[in-house]
């Protein structure tokens, strides 16, 4: 459920709980935390050792007493505690102490297309626990569409894809509202996945940290389109051995791993398209689809989705916090509501 405009011109501050990343917007200061959701934990003592970039550095070189945890999987709220802690350390003394000057604080936060009501609880449990009177939740692909500046509130159809860490949502919008959307369970991560398994069983190969994305260290140039680079070089760990190896990559051969999530995605588009009434349809062939959300970057990507459907394909300019820049906007009341009047009989 979206919260009304009026609603979130009275929250303070703007939270957006992604798989990948935390963003944090604060209402007169602008985007204060953009930092991954990670947080290492000494599991002897349970203290909390690193929150951030320095807890995301740690994964995969730490000794066995300590863990580093997600507390966010596809933009839900997993571990509320850690959440809490996390945001907590992130936000710092004195951003912190700012909020909670402010009398009857309110928060807003994202939430995928069709959250169920747990897992909306668990968010808005996660912003009460840091001071938070009152929670407003405004669905993922209104925000990043208000966002990236596409005239949501126009009789008109303007069709965003949110391309997350763990999911990817698809919608149609038209007078401020989702039309019809779509959630796939395939995001950034199922293709970096696709690629470690083929690295490991063509190549007999493993990559050294699964949490560094494998595109960015195999790819360069214009990555995964057949303009590329036809092989690149890369280091990583031989599997019977345990030595360090290198091992030359065909491009064309991880494009080709990579098509069975990216499929997925294409299904999800073609549904949203079949539940849409033709006039909107019509509206898209000019315009096109709106790609935001930090897996929107993948190389060729973009290029895939304008062969497989046709349509213009467009990547926002900062795309990766587009979601929390559209709750910033509606925070400071820079998105000006359409007012229908009902006619007079």
């Amino acid at each position: 459920m979206t919260a009304s405009l009026e609603q979130l011109r009275r929250c303070h501050f703007a939270v957006d709980l992604g798989a990948a990343r935390t963003r944090v917007y604060v209402k007169g200061a602008g985007l204060v935390v953009d930092q991954p959701s990670a947080a290492a934990v000494n599991t002897r003592t349970g203290a909390l050792i690193a929150v951030g970039e320095l807890a995301e550095r740690m994964k995969g070189r730490t000794p066995g007493y300590i863990r580093v945890v997600r507390p966010v999987s596809g933009g839900t709220v997993v571990d509320i505690d850690m959440a809490q802690r996390m945001l907590r350390h992130l936000l710092g003394d004195r951003i912190r102490r700012t909020l909670r000057r402010r009398p009857g604080l309110r928060a807003a936060a994202c939430t995928p297309h069709d959250a169920d009501p747990l897992a909306q609880r668990a968010t808005i449990e996660t912003l009460v626990g840091l001071g938070a009177r009152r929670v407003e939740l405004v669905e993922t692909l209104i925000a990043a569409a208000v966002g990236c500046g596409l005239p949501v509130e126009r009789p008109e159809a303007t069709m965003i894809l949110v391309c997350g860490a763990a999911t990817t949502q698809v919608a149609v919008l038209s007078l401020g509202s989702i039309v019809t959307a779509e959630r796939m369970p395939v995001g950034g991560d199922a293709v970096d996945h696709a690629i470690v398994q083929h690295l490991r069983h063509e190549h007999e190969l493993m990559l050294p940290s699964q949490s560094v994305r494998p595109l960015q260290l195999a790819l360069s140039g214009n990555g995964l389109t057949p303009l590329g680079p036809e092989s690149t070089e890369i280091h990583g760990r031989d599997v019977a051995t345990g030595l360090a190896r290198s091992v030359k990559v065909d491009t064309a051969a991880v494009r080709h791993a990579i098509q069975t999530p990216l499929t997925a995605v294409l299904d999800g588009i073609g549904k949203v398209l079949r539940g849409c009434p033709p006039d909107l349809v019509a509206d898209l062939v000019d315009r096109g689809i709106m790609m935001v959300g930090g897996s929107a970057l993948l190389p060729g990507l973009d290029q895939m989705l304008r062969q497989a459907t046709g349509m213009p394909v467009h990547i926002a300019e900062r795309p990766d916090v587009c979601a929390v820049q559209g709750l910033g906007a509606m925070l400071e009341g820079k998105i000006a509501p359409l007012v229908l009047n009902p006619l007079a009989t």
